[in-house]
């Protein structure tokens, strides 16, 4: 006789596809309203339903089926046909005749989001034998579901609609906020017209360039001063070594703009205002504290016996740096790197203090000149897109050393 699943489970069961369904409901409403310039109804009521029956079918089909393939199938199907049901076919508000892509495809989107949702949260555990441990597993997994989708939201939200507004004339966006669809059966010049003009009118090019220029020195210095000096603090012995060791990050207690103007005042007495070598200098010296901090926590996780080796087997101090903890610590390398470049790449008070020659502007300064009542706000969401789109590919690629560089040196041993 096959196990049957145990009141609590079927119980848990019922209530994890309640919340996922609802979830898939929520997210496949907010997607039809705004990319679809549909006014999508969000169903809670008919998704709550659809989550509890798909619940109890993947409840009652996992005992008999220990990789939850089936129960997750039968629960795919049962939350199709009881959301149809229960919504009349006409699934957030939109009928399958009228509406056939939005709704057919959402109805499909619940039903399978759901099941996915539930087998995912009963993964590997046993339905006949659930107890206090098991529902704690799966309210955590649950959680943990709701945190990454609500997280994935708001970030993601606000640069679909930036994208949105870079490729729609301000007309139609403000005759109908919430259809932020995107036509592309329009030319691809119509389409991408703000972001010629950003490129053509306002020298978006230039400041490209400009801005790729300062951030990769900015990384070169920081780098080239970084490495010796933190490799001082967690290997040498000096008086006061400790104390510099603590107290690297003492400048980050003073704000910016505190310092931004005694520096206005004598980068413009020494002539290095309206210049990129004054932002060559602030940009190291607001950035080099950080990174000292991380790399001595990295260089101090070390093998001392490593170095100790290499002096003797005849390698100077500097050449046990350059042959032997250089090529451990790339991993802290690469993520000191990408954080001083990004801290430079976005930069924007010192830019704006001390740059007022066009030919020079980084990109962060080169926004301003679109924040004008005279340019349209196409424009600036454009150049906006142009900013975060090449920080935000660079740190997704090098996004695993940042975490590993970040993470090295926290425990010893």
């Amino acid at each position: 006789m096959a196990a049957r699943p145990v009141p609590a489970a079927l119980v848990t069961a019922a209530l994890t596809g309640a919340v996922a369904t609802a979830l898939v409901v929520a997210l496949w409403s907010l997607a039809a309203t705004l990319a679809g310039g549909r006014d999508a109804g969000m169903p809670l009521d008919a998704g709550l339903v659809t989550g509890v029956v798909q619940g109890l079918v993947f409840a009652a089909a996992a005992p008999r089926d220990p990789s939850h393939r089936v129960g997750r199938a039968a629960a795919a199907v049962a939350g199709l046909i009881v959301f149809l049901a229960v919504s009349g076919l006409a699934p957030f508000g939109l009928g399958l005749g009228s509406e056939p892509f939005w709704a057919g495809v959402g109805a499909l989107a619940v039903a399978a989001g759901g099941a996915v949702a539930i087998r995912a949260a009963f993964f590997g555990l046993d339905l006949a034998a659930f107890a206090r441990m098991q529902i704690e597993t799966v309210a955590i997994r649950l959680l943990r579901g709701f945190g990454i989708a609500f997280f994935t939201v708001i970030v993601a939200f606000p640069f679909y609609v930036m994208v949105v507004a870079s490729l729609k004339p301000q007309g139609l966006l403000l005759a109908n906020p919430l259809d932020l669809s995107i036509d592309f059966g329009q030319p691809l010049g119509t389409l991408f017209s703000a972001y010629v003009e950003v490129f053509t009118t306002f020298d978006f090019g230039r400041y490209i360039l400009v801005s790729t220029l300062v951030s990769t020195i900015t990384v070169l210095v920081t780098l080239t001063l970084a490495v010796p000096g933190a490799y001082a603090v967690s290997r040498l012995r000096f008086p006061g070594r400790e104390w510099m060791g603590r107290s690297i990050l003492l400048i980050y207690l003073f704000p910016a703009i505190v310092l931004v103007v005694p520096l206005y005042a004598v980068f413009s007495l020494m002539g290095l205002r309206d210049s990129l070598i004054g932002l060559l200098i602030v940009y190291p010296a607001t950035t080099l504290p950080v990174s000292l901090y991380m790399l001595q926590g990295y260089f101090r996780g070390l093998p001392a016996e490593l170095e100790e080796a290499g002096i003797i087997d005849g390698c100077t101090r500097l050449g046990v740096i350059r042959r032997i903890t250089l090529p451990l610590s790339l991993p802290a390398l690469a993520s000191v790197a990408l954080y001083v470049f990004m801290i430079a790449w976005n930069e924007f008070l010192f830019a704006f203090m001390f740059l007022d020659d066009p030919a020079i502007f980084t990109l962060s300064r080169g926004m301003v000149s679109l924040d004008s009542s005279e340019v349209p706000r196409q424009f600036l969401m454009a150049g906006a897109v142009v900013v975060t789109v090449p920080i935000m590919v660079i740190f997704l690629w090098f996004e695993r050393y940042l975490v590993t560089g970040l993470t090295a040196g926290s425990v010893k041993g």
